[in-house]
C-alpha cells in the first residue's frame, strides 16, 4: 500500500505497514557537489509528478566501517551518493493531526553516519512523527578554511529543521512541537545547536545521549588542521582549491591525516583538544554561526526556552577499548606517560593531575585494570561530565532540565562491554526485536529486557510530547538522575567524588 504526501517541492510516495506511513530519502537540500561543494546547503529544486520515497537515501561521503573495529556494531548497507542531504519520516497519520515531532541526528564521530541506521516506527506507533536526517560529515562538513564557510554539517542540520518546519504539517506533525534528539556526535551537534542564534525557534526540546556541548574546536586549531589537510593534498588551503579535489581523494587524505594524528599525537602540533578526542574534524567556534563556546552561551541563556534532557551510559567508552582490544594493552606506564607519546591513552591528555586521578579512580574501583581506569576516565571526559556541565548551565534558565544514566550491561563477551556507548539506542527506539540488524544490536545478548525498553521508550515519548519524562527535574541541590536498568530508579548526585575530581578541568 502506498501513501502520497505533497511537500512544498513536490509530491512523495511512501509505504504503509502496520499502521505506520514511512517516507525515505526525501531531499531537504540540493546535492552539495559541483558548484555547491563545501558551501552552505542550497534549496531543493522542485520536481513534477510523484517522487518515490521508498528506500533510504544516499549518505554523505564517508569511509567504510568494513575492516575496522566498528564493523559489526553498525548496520551495513549505507551507500554514498550526491543527493545525500535527505531525511526519513515515520508517521501514524499524514494530514493535519498536529502530532509531536522528533528529529533524530545520527552519531558517528563526526566522520560517518546514516539516517538509515534507525527505525522510527515505534515512535510513530506511539503518536510521534519521527524524522531521521543525513548530513555532511568529516572534511566535507567541518573543514575550516580562511575563505570558506564553517560548520557546514550544522548548517545542513538547520536546513533539515527548516524543511521540517515548512513541510511536517502535511505528514501529521506539529512544527511548533519539535524535539531534536541525538547520540554521540549527534548529541554533541545538538549541544552546539543550543548555542547557535540561527537555530532559535526551530525546536522546543532537546535530548542528548552520550554527548553534550563541549566538543568544539577554536578557530585557530581548526584552521591549522585545514592547512595540514591541504599539505596532504599538495594544494593551497583555499575554498577553490579544496572544492576541486575529487571526493575519493579528499576522503583518503582525511584518513591519512587521522593516521598521522594517531601515530604522532603531539599537542603542540595538533592542539590538545584534537589529541584528546582524536577527531580532527568537528564543530568550530567560528565567531559567526557559533559566536562563542556553546557552554558559555547556554550558561548566558541562549537555550532558555528549550527543555533539555541529557545523559550518558555507565561505561560509554568501553565500547571502543574493548572492540579494538586496547583495554588489555593499556599499562600503568601508558596511563602515566607523556601525551606526545601515548596520546588519548595518557591520563594527562584529559587535563587531570595524573597521580591524583589514578588514586581517585582506583579508590572507586580497587580491582580495576589500567584499561578499566582509562575507560572510566574517557567515559567521564567524553560523556558524563559534559552532560553534567550542560545541565548545570541550563538549570538556571526558564525551562526544564532532566538527567539520566543508562546502566544495563551487555552480557556479551562475559560482560566486558558493560553499559557501553550506543547500547541504549535499541531501548530508546524500542527495537529489541530487530536483534543484530541495528545499531549495536549484536551486544544485546539472547534475552535483553523488554521492560527496560518499554520504560525508556515511554520516557522519551513523554518528554517529546509534553516535556516531562517522568522523574524529578534536575536541580543543583539534588541532581536527580534517572538510572535506567532492569530496575530503574532515581539516584541523587551519582558518583559525586568523580564529579568533584573534574571541577575546573572539564
Amino acid at each position: 500500500m502506498d501513501a502520497v504526501v505533497k511537500t512544498r517541492y513536490g509530491e512523495v510516495r511512501g509505504s504503509v505497514a502496520d499502521g505506520v506511513n514511512v517516507f525515505k530519502g526525501i531531499p531537504y537540500a540540493a546535492p552539495p557537489f559541483g558548484a555547491n561543494r563545501l558551501r552552505p546547503p542550497q534549496l531543493v529544486e522542485p520536481w513534477s509528478g510523484v517522487r518515490d520515497a521508498l528506500n533510504d537515501g544516499p549518505v554523505a561521503p564517508q569511509y567504510s566501517a568494513a575492516g575496522t573495529e566498528a564493523e559489526g556494531f553498525i548496520p551495513s548497507g549505507a551507500v554514498p551518493g550526491e543527493d545525500c542531504l535527505n531525511l526519513n519520516i515515520w508517521t501514524p497519520e499524514p494530514g493535519h493531526a498536529r502530532l509531536p515531532v522528533m528529529i533524530w541526528i545520527t552519531g558517528g564521530q563526526f566522520e560517518v553516519g546514516s539516517a538509515g541506521w534507525y527505525n522510527g516506527s515505534r515512535f510513530a506507533r506511539d503518536g510521534v512523527v519521527c524524522v531521521s536526517i543525513n548530513y555532511r560529515v568529516g572534511a566535507e562538513s567541518f573543514l575550516y578554511l580562511p575563505d570558506g564557510i564553517a560548520n557546514r554539517g550544522l548548517l545542513d542540520q538547520i536546513a533539515a529543521m527548516e524543511w521540517v518546519r515548512e513541510n511536517i504539517t502535511a505528514f501529521g506533525g506539529d512544527p511548533g512541537n519539535v524535539t531534536i534528539c541525538g547520540e554521540s556526535a549527534g548529541a554533541m551537534c545538538i549541544g552546539t545547536l543550543l548555542a547557535i542564534p540561527r537555530a532559535d525557534g526551530l525546536f522546543r526540546r532537546a535530548i542528548m545521549q552520550s554527548g553534550a556541548a563541549h566538543q568544539v574546536l577554536p578557530a585557530a586549531t581548526a584552521r591549522r588542521i585545514g592547512e595540514y589537510l591541504a599539505e596532504k593534498l599538495g594544494i593551497s588551503p583555499t575554498l577553490e582549491a579544496m572544492a576541486a579535489v575529487p571526493v575519493d581523494r579528499m576522503l583518503a587524505a582525511q584518513m591519512e591525516l587521522k593516521a598521522d594524528l594517531m601515530t604522532h599525537p603531539d599537542p603542540e602540533r595538533w592542539g590538545s583538544e584534537v589529541v584528546a578526542s582524536s577527531l580532527p574534524f568537528q564543530p568550530v567556534i567560528d565567531g559567526e554561526l557559533l559566536p562563542a563556546a556553546p557552554l558559555e552561551r547556554i550558561r548566558a541563556g541562549a537555550a532558555a526556552g528549550v527543555d533539555v534532557m541529557a545523559g550518558s551510559n555507565l561505561d560509554d567508552w568501553r565500547l571502543f577499548l574493548v572492540a579494538s582490544g586496547e583495554i588489555d594493552q593499556i599499562t600503568e606506564r601508558v596511563l602515566t606517560g607523556p601525551v606526545a607519546e601515548y596520546g588519548y591513552q595518557s591520563i594527562a591528555a584529559y587535563g587531570l593531575p595524573v597521580e591524583r586521578a589514578l588514586a581517585a579512580y582506583h579508590a572507586m574501583n580497587p580491582s580495576a585494570t589500567p584499561g578499566d581506569l582509562l575507560a572510566a576516565i574517557q567515559t567521564d571526559w567524553w560523556c558524563r561530565i559534559p552532560a553534567i556541565r550542560l545541565a548545570d548551565a541550563h538549570v538556571t534558565n526558564a525551562s526544564r532540565t532532566y538527567m539520566y544514566e543508562f546502566a544495563w550491561r551487555s552480557p556479551v563477551a562475559n560482560g566486558l562491554f558493560g553499559a557501553c556507548h550506543a547500547l541504549e539506542i535499541p531501548f530508546v527506539f524500542d527495537t529489541l526485536d530487530e536483534g543484530p540488524n541495528q545499531m549495536l544490536g549484536n551486544l544485546l545478548g539472547d534475552d535483553p529486557p523488554q521492560q527496560l525498553a518499554s520504560t525508556m521508550h515511554s520516557a522519551w515519548v513523554s518528554f517529546i510530547t509534553r516535556g516531562e519524562p517522568g522523574w524529578p527535574e534536575y536541580e543543583l541541590s539534588r541532581r536527580a538522575t534517572m538510572r535506567f536498568d532492569t530496575v530503574s530508579e532515581v539516584i541523587d548526585d551519582p558518583r559525586p567524588a568523580e564529579r568533584a575530581l573534574w571541577e575546573g578541568v572539564r
